[in-house]
This record gives C-alpha cells, sequence and structure tokens, in this order.
C-alpha cells in the first residue's frame, strides 16, 4: 500500500513539474516608506493583487509598507543591488545623486496636475535610460498633492520662518529652509509624528495627504496652501528579476503598473481635497498665502531653479526647454 501511494505522489509531482505548476510561483519584496493606509501604499497592494490575478499567482509581491523592510533613503539601492526585487522612492530625495531626478521638487516649476504630468513626460525618457545604466526599470510613477507649509504660527510673510526648526526630507526642502533662514531637520515621513511631539521640528512643507497620515494636526495648527510643487512617487523594479520573468507575466507587470499610474493620479486628486478637509476637521486653518507669503516663496523657487540649471548643465537644459515649449 505504502509503495503504491509513494509511486501515486511521486507520479502527480513529476506531472506537476513537467506542467511548470509546482515551480512557477516567483515571489517578490517590494519596499515602501509609507504608512499602509497612504493612498500610495494602497495603490501598491491593488499593483500587486492585480499581477497576481493576471498571472494565475505565478508572481506574488509582498508589498512592506511604513519603511517595515528598508528605510526610505535606503531602498532605491535595495532595488538596485536586489535586495528587493521592487521599491517605491520619491524622486526628489535624490537630487544629489543626479540633478534630473529633483526637477519635480523644484517650487513653482510645475504647481498644478497638468503641469505636473507635462514635466513628468519630458522627465521619462530620461529618468528611463539613467534607471536602466543602474541595473533598474521604471514602472510607473504617480504625484503627490500639491505642497503647502504647516506651521505653529500664523505666517504673513518669508520672514516669519526665520530661525524655525523646519523638517526637511529632501535636498530642494533643505535648501528652501536655508532661504527663508530657516533651520533644516532632516526627518523621514515615518518618524514626523514623534519629531513633531518632542519639538525637533515646528514646521514643515509637505501635502494635505502626509498631514493627516502624520497626523500633524495634533501639533501644527496652520496649513498654507501654496500649491509649490507635486513631487513624485516611482516604483522601480530591479532589472534583472524583472528580465527573469516570462514574457507573459512581464506583459501583466507592465499592465498592472499602466493601470496603477492612472488610478494613483485618481486617488492624489481625490486625496487632495479630502485631506484638506480632514485637517481643518481637526483644527487645523487652512489658508491661501498671502500675497508676500506667495512673492517670497516664488523669489525662492526662481533662486532655486537657477542653482539647479547649473548644476544640472546641459541634460537640465535640455529638460526646462522641452518643458517650456507650448
Amino acid at each position: 500500500m505504502k509503495r503504491r501511494l509513494f509511486a501515486l505522489t511521486s507520479a502527480v509531482t513529476a506531472l506537476l513539474l513537467a506542467s511548470g505548476i509546482a515551480s512557477a510561483q516567483t515571489k517578490w519584496d517590494l519596499a515602501s516608506a509609507y504608512p499602509a493606509t497612504n493612498f500610495h501604499s494602497e495603490n501598491l497592494v491593488q499593483f500587486a493583487n492585480d499581477i497576481d490575478k493576471a498571472t494565475g499567482g505565478k508572481l506574488k509581491i509582498t508589498v512592506h509598507a511604513n519603511a517595515a523592510l528598508f528605510k526610505a533613503p535606503e531602498i532605491k539601492r535595495a532595488v538596485q543591488g536586489g535586495q528587493a526585487q521592487a521599491g517605491e522612492i520619491i524622486l526628489a530625495n535624490f537630487q544629489n545623486e543626479w540633478q534630473i531626478y529633483g526637477a519635480d521638487g523644484l517650487p513653482f516649476l510645475a504647481d498644478s496636475y497638468d503641469e505636473s504630468n507635462k514635466l513628468y513626460k519630458v522627465q521619462k525618457p530620461m529618468l528611463e535610460k539613467k534607471l536602466a545604466e543602474q541595473g533598474m526599470s521604471l514602472l510607473y510613477a504617480v504625484a503627490w498633492p500639491p505642497q503647502g507649509i504647516y506651521t505653529k504660527k500664523p505666517l504673513n510673510s518669508a520672514a516669519d520662518l526665520k530661525g524655525i526648526k523646519w523638517r526637511a526630507y529632501s535636498p530642494a526642502t533643505s535648501r528652501i529652509a536655508e532661504l527663508v533662514g530657516a533651520q533644516p531637520v532632516t526627518v523621514q515621513a515615518a518618524e514626523l509624528s514623534q519629531a513633531l511631539a518632542t519639538g525637533v521640528v515646528e514646521s514643515t512643507m509637505t501635502s494635505g495627504a502626509t498631514g493627516v497620515d502624520s497626523k500633524l494636526y495634533e501639533s501644527l495648527k496652520y496649513y498654507y496652501d501654496l500649491q509649490a510643487w507635486l513631487p513624485k512617487n516611482v516604483v522601480l523594479v530591479n532589472k534583472k528579476a524583472f528580465e527573469a520573468l516570462d514574457k507573459p507575466t512581464q506583459d501583466a507587470v507592465l499592465t498592472a503598473a499602466l493601470a496603477a499610474e492612472a488610478r494613483g493620479l485618481t486617488a492624489s486628486k481625490r486625496v487632495n481635497t479630502e485631506s484638506l478637509e480632514k485637517l481643518k476637521a481637526n483644527g487645523v486653518q487652512v489658508l491661501p498665502p498671502s500675497a508676500a507669503l506667495k512673492a517670497d516663496m516664488k523669489k525662492v523657487g526662481d533662486t532655486m531653479l537657477k542653482e539647479w540649471q547649473e548644476k544640472a548643465g546641459p541634460e537640465g537644459k535640455a529638460l526646462i526647454d522641452a518643458f517650456n515649449k507650448p
């Protein structure tokens, strides 16, 4: 009886192996730095589910939200080195590595969803080329809602930011602090609420979405809706890991990425409206910037664009020229 059962089991195993079912499943880890409830993270989970469904379970992607696998600054290198097969990064964080990564973090260059999309179209071929050189591919990109300033006290002009402890998350946000005389303190999204509670930070420039995610309303009572820029998150994949997939699975990943990019944009717009309402409901005064504050911050943006173009050289000039074309 045992011999017959063993023979039957062996035969079934051989059949499964021959059909590719037993050995077909591939597992990927996707690293992200934002809370599981953030719209980017929810989009990542849907992206993974779409791929699971489209491939019949051949490719399983586990999303590790809230910097559970790697901290925000580590994710790009982890994907590049194959420690994670995929990951989500905010492009502007990597401006010091290559200036083009920081183009969408320049204040008032692209300050609406339409302008952000226009910038991405001219930026995308340059990104794809650079990432390919680094052993990665770009799957999709989604813009955050427009950025404004959170403070404990009212702001009439940039002079009111002098000496304030300003949370910076990118080279651009650090430079803004320097130009207005604030003290830049580097704090990633996962540590922001604690930094505010302990007085490490008193002000920050970010989106309404991050304001809700990090419960900034517990510490900061003013939000000035400057709509200064819309930084993008991009989802990257390790090139070798992608190329190891069979063609139908690769196609499923790319199709799911297209859907995620469109879905993410819709979610970003919805979240922008919803998060401003949530901030108000939690006691935050959501205000338009005064003419003086807007003019001051526009000067900051002009200075930063000039500095960025000097560092970015011919590539930067080509990008801005293409962006400025009607």
